[in-house]
């Protein structure tokens, strides 16, 4: 029962860091990738923003042997000006000092931004400091396809009044 409850609490941190963080706002600008680094000059990046909600449903995998680490599944609808779903999977670690912790997650997204079709995986890397968040949501390079084929940008989640919102900063640039 001990390393249930433990085990919970990590998961429970997880979700304080990634779903449950009271005005909770990633901000950080988006990076171009290498690729984008490698475009001419005359070939200007042009950022689009798509916003909408999302309805997220974590539920835990087979419990490790460590009490401190815990694995999710992640099942996303997104609506919007991107509509999809999306499945994915988490791992977390829960410290000893309270508020501290961090999660990785993979996610493949299927389908529509902005009238394209396709699918891409997003990466997840968060950690919290005693209570402090920090987060960044990055398209995987190369992970587009069919109408999505050289997707880049940075997904970011804003959680205010218990609603999950997102802003994704995006270029769709045709690969080569």
């Amino acid at each position: 029962m001990k390393n249930y409850r433990r085990t919970r609490t990590a998961w429970i941190a997880c979700l304080g860091l990634c779903l449950s963080v009271p005005g909770f706002t990633q901000s950080q600008p988006a990076v171009p990738n290498s690729s984008q680094a490698n475009l001419s000059q005359k070939e200007a990046i042009v950022m689009n923003h798509a916003k909408g909600t999302f309805e997220v449903k974590l539920s835990p995998l087979t419990a490790d042997s460590d009490p401190s680490l815990g694995r999710m599944s992640i099942d996303k609808q997104i609506h919007g000006d991107l509509e999809a779903t999306t499945k994915g999977e988490m791992m977390s670690f829960m410290s000893s000092v309270k508020g501290s912790a961090g999660y990785v997650a993979m996610e493949k997204v299927s389908g529509t931004l902005a009238g394209h079709q396709g699918t891409f995986v997003l990466q997840h890397s968060a950690t919290m400091t005693r209570g402090t968040p920090e987060m960044s949501i990055t398209v995987v390079p190369d992970s587009g396809t069919d109408q999505l084929v050289g997707l880049t940008g940075k997904f970011t989640i804003i959680i205010a009044d218990g609603k999950h919102s997102y802003d994704f900063e995006y270029s769709l640039t045709a690969s080569h």
